[in-house]
């Protein structure tokens, strides 16, 4: 200690050098007896970090096995394949919460704390993120009711999206599109609109209508079409074909095809049906009329 007097006077500069030699001249035992003391700390936190990597490296082991053994149990007992995804992102979840959980405790955290702290900013985010919630609650929704489920076709009303459903979340359901895009629309849009969906039932009726002119014959028209109906190869034989006259046109009379196929075979159905009709109008000469303009000219 350096004590100052009135009648002397001293510089900070002679005062820092005073202190360095007082620090040389201070016993080394004093370092090494700290060193000693921190070396068990140290060693202690060291050890619980390897314990904690080890926990961790295990715990996602664990937590990867149990998830595969509760789909399989799950698809076991015939589980939409929609409610595995979202009862498998929920235990994912809970089980990374756990497992951190007994990560900090390790280093002296109590849980207590934790649940604590997650569930006051459980309150605060609940507050700031009300459409998330709104959005998990609409995928419950959706798996409770079953409007759709993985693998069905669907349009959604509100933007006019539609697409095959490949994945339901927590928040998000997944449509791939026919040209191979990926649309991502919130669980509570799909839960609180109308929407369509075209392959839940196992069968759909192709509706079909083809103009034909006044001056055709309607009796032979629709032979020509049932003709045509009826050699459809994707039609269901136990299902009628009904062949009408559907309306009365300015131009043209318009005549009505149903046929029932399975849903898998709509499209193609479809199309084909729609090539052969044309062809056997043009082969049996009857007239599909156009649009046509007489222009008069005046002199």
């Amino acid at each position: 200690m350096i004590l100052l007097s009135t009648d002397t006077e001293v510089t900070i500069t002679d005062i820092v050098q005073q202190e360095a030699e007082a620090a040389k001249n201070a016993n080394p035992g004093v370092i090494k007896s700290y060193l000693e003391k921190m070396l068990p700390q140290v060693l202690s936190l060291g050890a619980q970090i390897i314990i904690a990597l080890i926990v961790y490296f295990v715990g996602i082991k664990i937590i990867s096995f149990a998830r595969k053994k509760i789909k399989k149990w799950l698809t076991k007992l015939n589980f939409d394949v929609g409610v595995i995804q979202f009862l498998d992102s929920i235990i994912r979840i809970v089980a990374y919460f756990v497992l951190l959980c007994i990560i900090l405790g390790l280093f002296g955290i109590q849980t207590t704390s934790i649940v604590a702290v997650v569930t006051s900013a459980s309150l605060a985010a609940g507050l700031a993120l009300q459409g998330s919630l709104s959005n998990f609650a609409g995928g419950v929704l959706i798996l409770v009711l079953k409007p759709f489920v993985v693998g069905d076709y669907i349009i959604e009303d509100t933007h006019g999206n539609e697409g095959t459903v490949m994945h339901i979340s927590t928040v998000y359901t997944k449509l791939r599109t026919i040209d191979n895009k990926i649309i991502v629309i919130p669980n509570g849009t799909l839960a609180n609109t109308s929407l369509t969906n075209l392959t839940q039932m196992d069968k759909r009726r192709i509706d079909l209508t083809v103009g034909v002119s006044y001056d055709t014959d309607l009796k032979k028209a629709k032979e020509v079409m049932r003709d045509v109906a009826l050699a459809e190869e994707a039609r269901l034989p136990e299902e009628t074909v009904d062949i009408f006259v559907s309306e009365l046109g300015s131009s043209e009379v318009t005549m009505g095809c149903r046929i029932w196929v399975k849903t898998a075979d709509y499209w193609p159905a479809r199309w084909r049906l729609t090539e052969n009709l044309k062809n056997a109008m043009d082969e049996n000469g009857i007239e599909i009329p156009f649009q046509q303009i007489d222009v008069n000219l005046k002199k």
